[in-house]
């Protein structure tokens, strides 16, 4: 049975000349596990947007249980059951987490007042039986981004939606949380519901869902049974290639250290355990250094910490012979030191601005002459930049309208324009499709070949794997583990995160393999 069916549907952006999507045909049978896969651009997600009211198709037709239907808005998706997890947090910071979930279903006192206290019992009821550990009387601005993302799906969950829409839910969650976002969709459809899953990750595909369609430039281009087709042919209808790509890493002599945390601590609170606990680590020349840690235990910090952004309490950070302490983040900068912060939206660029402004920010100062804006000069720097990062968009448009990957590419343009001694990438292909994840890592690893040293924080243990010399995993504010990235392939994926849960911590070095592959 049909739980949905949208047909011919086609949206039209005239304004940036784009067709989104083109005559779509999509159904999804009753208590199954849809995936949807396509590149960035391809249109996926526009599709899922019309479904849930976010955008309004040129033309086409929808149907919810055999009857046609016209969704205008997100609360009217809630009202036929369709619930949706975006991709780009839909929150609040200034609120709860508690607020954020039960918002626009609030529990109310006398059908007036906000009820907070049955508002704080209902949404850690969600959260414990999907195993979240959030406090619910937390204020969502001061979580990680991996914590947003359980409030996301928190939130759709508690409106009992029968259509659930994932868009990349996974993209910040270890392996463990994976299997256990899985297992709570399984528990989902065996209760009567449905699921799409928006995803990059083939093998998430081949993992959980029941059939996958396949989308490229705004069409349908296959409808598979998941269990018949292999991640191979899924990545070839994708991007039209007949295999999945894999990166090596080539011998790099590493030179002086650029980078060195000295016993760093930052406190928490009293009796509280510190977010970071005398952590050391130096990073080379010619150097990746790799840290992995589930959210809420020191990796955003070490970000935060690294870049300037946050002051340490005990220790000290030395950047090219000279503690940090007390210089502000613009004369890091100054000195070669870029950044790819994990949250690209907010900190990495203005989304209202133009791609051409977001380009210069840094350097608008190099195109002034004697008080004159040279704009041609502008104009052909920012051209360069569109074909040398591959980023397709017009200099003119704003940043918020473009997709994850291309955002994240305009983001790297900036940092990588000029010269620099060392960079920092923060989950740097997080929501990203094959195509634009292998571009980041050919980009990591050209740093790393300039001679530039290299700090990646990423949840995504496939890229600490494949792109680290060295590896560092934290627990609980410490660095649990630390590994040499000898090419052996001593150290698993599964391995790594039991010292991400705290199984292990025993300072051992191992070996680890050096290719990338995609799952």
């Amino acid at each position: 049975m049909n739980v949905l069916r949208m047909q011919g549907i086609t949206k039209w952006y005239p304004e940036r000349d784009v067709l989104a999507n083109n005559h779509v045909d999509f159904s999804v049978e009753k208590r199954e596990i849809h995936a949807i896969i396509g590149e960035n651009g391809a249109g996926k997600t526009t599709l899922m947007k019309i479904l849930y009211g976010l955008e309004h198709a040129d033309s086409g037709t929808v149907q919810v249980n055999g009857k046609q239907v016209t969704i205008h808005s997100p609360h009217q998706a809630n009202d036929l059951g369709i619930g949706m997890v975006h991709q780009h947090f839909k929150l609040i910071p200034e609120l709860s987490v508690a607020e954020n979930i039960t918002l626009g279903r609030e529990p109310r006192k006398g059908g007036l007042f906000l009820n907070k206290k049955e508002a704080l019992r209902k949404a850690g009821e969600v959260l414990e039986n999907h195993h979240f550990p959030l406090n619910p009387a937390r204020r969502v601005g001061t979580l990680t981004v991996g914590e947003m993302q359980q409030v996301e799906i928190a939130k759709a969950l508690y409106r009992d939606a029968d259509l659930l829409i994932l868009d990349e839910p996974t993209s910040v969650l270890t392996i463990q949380q994976v299997e256990q976002l899985f297992a709570t969709m399984r528990t989902l459809v065996a209760a009567g519901k449905t699921v799409i899953l928006i995803t990059h990750k083939l093998n998430e595909v081949k993992t959980i869902s029941n059939r996958v369609t396949v989308m490229r430039h705004g069409e349908v281009v296959a409808v598979r049974e998941t269990a018949a087709v292999d991640r191979t042919e899924l990545a070839n209808l994708m991007i039209g290639r007949d295999r999945l790509y894999q990166i090596g890493r080539d011998p790099v002599e590493q030179g002086e250290v650029l980078l060195e945390f000295r016993d760093v601590s930052i406190f928490a609170g009293k009796d509280v355990t510190p977010y970071l606990e005398r952590v050391n680590f130096s990073v080379h020349r010619g150097e990746i250094v790799g840290i992995a840690g589930i959210s809420g235990n020191g990796r955003e910090h070490i970000e935060d910490a690294a870049s300037g952004m946050e002051a340490v309490d005990e220790g000290e950070i030395v950047y090219k012979g000279v503690p940090t302490a007390h210089e502000s983040i613009s004369h890091l900068r100054e000195r070669g030191l870029a950044y790819v912060p994990a949250d690209r939206l907010h900190r990495g660029s203005n989304l209202s601005s133009t791609v051409l402004d977001n380009m210069i920010v840094s350097t608008h100062h190099d195109f002034i002459v004697g008080g004159v804006i040279r704009q041609r000069a502008i104009a052909e720097y920012g051209r360069n930049l569109l074909r040398t990062f591959s980023i397709n968009a017009d200099l003119d448009t704003p940043v918020g309208t473009l997709s994850g990957g291309n955002i994240q590419k305009v983001v790297l343009s900036r940092e990588l324009s000029a010269l620099k001694d060392m960079i920092i990438f923060s989950e740097p292909t997080w929501g990203l499709d094959i195509a634009s994840s292998e571009f980041i890592y050919r980009t990591i690893l050209g740093c790393r070949e300039r001679h530039m040293a290299v700090l990646l924080l990423s949840s995504n243990l496939d890229e600490i794997i494949g792109l680290s010399d060295t590896i560092l995993v934290m627990y609980q504010g410490r660095i649990a583990g630390r590994f040499t990235n000898s090419g052996d392939g001593a150290v698993t994926k599964k391995l790594l995160g039991d010292y991400m849960l705290g199984l292990h911590s025993d300072h051992q070095e191992a070996g680890v393999g050096g290719g990338f592959h995609e799952e």
